[in-house]
């Protein structure tokens, strides 16, 4: 199970508020941080891993070290500002914490990750933790499956087209 840190409030990822927000979660405001953020702010409804994020950095120009990277998103992630998913076995993904709680449809071919929400399963998912006795904190669910693009062309394995 993925914890997620609650933040006290859904605070709308505008560049006027990076500062801020930095601040309130603790963090020093740095040139690295607020160009990583940004970075993050602008693809809310991707899952970036840390290579792809220095990829758009140094594609704007930014002298940023992939090392700085990796610790400014672990200190966010920290703080509660992303949320680190290992989605597959080798890499972490990192996306800006809505303070909505969603789950995640992830392409087991090309990586591709989607979001979506769904009363019906929260719910039931509720239901399962008070049968239990549980107090529900947080949850992860994750549907694997091929995308609509990779489920167009055959997938090989063990040498065979399936």
């Amino acid at each position: 199970m993925v914890t997620q840190p609650q933040r006290n409030a859904h605070i709308p990822w505008e560049i006027s508020q990076e500062s801020d927000e930095l601040r309130r979660a603790g963090l020093k405001v740095t040139l690295p941080r607020l160009k990583i953020l940004r970075i993050l702010a602008g693809r809310e409804r991707e899952h970036l891993a840390a290579e792809e994020v220095y990829q758009r950095l140094h594609e704007n120009g930014d002298d940023i070290g992939l090392a700085t990277v990796y610790r400014v998103l672990t200190q966010f992630a920290e703080v509660g500002i992303v949320i680190r998913h290992n989605f597959d076995s080798d890499r972490a993904v990192f996306e800006l914490n809505s303070g909505i709680q969603h789950d995640h449809l992830v392409c087991v071919d090309c990586g591709r990750v989607e979001e979506f929400k769904d009363r019906v399963i929260e719910r039931r998912q509720a239901d399962v933790a008070a049968v239990s006795g549980y107090t529900l904190l947080s949850h992860s669910h994750i549907l694997y499956g091929r995308c609509p693009d990779c489920a167009k062309t055959p997938r090989v394995q063990g040498g065979q087209i399936s």
